[in-house]
């Protein structure tokens, strides 16, 4: 993890000690270890004092108006305002922006869900309209991690207006029955997409597997999952399909199955089929 370096600036008259912490672009463990970095930069004794006022005066942490609501706000508006002072070149309020070229222009409002709840949030804009923040991007009201939910909720059975009171009671967001609908369907549409790509011509292996997992259709139950796991020529993995079975599969459900990964492309399996623990 990298140290924590500070820097000396003056605010008041006095001069403070704040936190340089190295940005990381690289895998998420780096990115983790930034976090943690930064994270670990915050004052315990200020951190503390934050819980203990919030607890004291009744005010709740996630939610509308909650603790990490408005440090969130507040986070997104500095990360905003550190975005358009590198788009713009210099920092605000410089004398170097009154030269006529492109400068800040006001800032618009604008509701993100989140996970800790829907925070408002002002948007800075510049003058020529070139300014796309990448932490906001534009025409988005979902900051990370919320599409997610509503897929990993699915995926575990609940209804859309299950997801829906979920999404109210412990996040504090109100998320309509129809944009579940559609955040749903856009993930079916590119999971058709993905299911019906060309597949190589040759590949060394292919191992067919099959898993167990949960399905809502009409009620709960223990559905298979078979897959095809092949490996390619330069060594890698590539998953061809997923197919759901319902325990009873035959041979002409394998017909065809096999028959959908040959009209994909595939020409030719070097090692032939395979289960996992064994030939077939």
């Amino acid at each position: 993890m990298s140290a924590v370096t500070t820097e000396k600036s003056k605010t008041a008259g006095a001069v403070v000690d704040e936190p340089v912490v190295p940005v990381q672009a690289g895998p998420v463990d780096e990115q983790a270890a930034t976090a943690e970095a930064i994270a670990a930069a915050l004052d315990p004794a200020l951190v503390s004092r934050l819980a203990a006022q919030a607890r004291a005066q009744g005010v709740q942490l996630l939610g509308r108006g909650g603790v990490l609501q408005q440090l969130t706000r507040r986070f997104l508006e500095a990360a905003l305002e550190a975005e358009m002072d590198e788009h713009l070149g210099y920092d605000k309020h410089d004398p170097a922006g009154r030269d006529g070229g492109n400068s800040r222009n006001g800032k618009r409002a604008k509701t993100l869900l989140t996970e800790v709840g829907p925070v408002d949030v002002a948007v800075p804009r510049d003058r020529e309209g070139t300014f796309a923040p990448a932490i906001v991007p534009k025409r988005s009201r979902r900051l990370g991690g919320v599409e997610d939910l509503v897929i990993s909720l699915s995926a575990k059975g609940l209804t859309h207006g299950e997801i829906c009171a979920h999404l109210a009671e412990v996040y504090g967001a109100e998320v309509s029955k129809d944009r579940i609908t559609a955040i749903t369907d856009r993930v079916m549409d590119g999971m058709a997409e993905w299911q019906n790509r060309p597949l190589d011509a040759v590949y060394p292996v292919v191992f067919i597997d099959c898993i167990h997992v949960k399905i809502r259709d009409g009620q709960v139950a223990n559905r298979p999952i078979y897959v095809a796991l092949a490996v390619t020529v330069d060594g890698g993995r590539d998953v061809l399909g997923l197919w759901a079975g319902d325990g009873g599969e035959g041979a002409k459900w394998w017909l065809r199955v096999l028959t959908e990964i040959r009209n994909r492309g595939v020409g030719d399996v070097h090692g032939g089929l395979r289960r996992p623990h064994g030939p077939s």
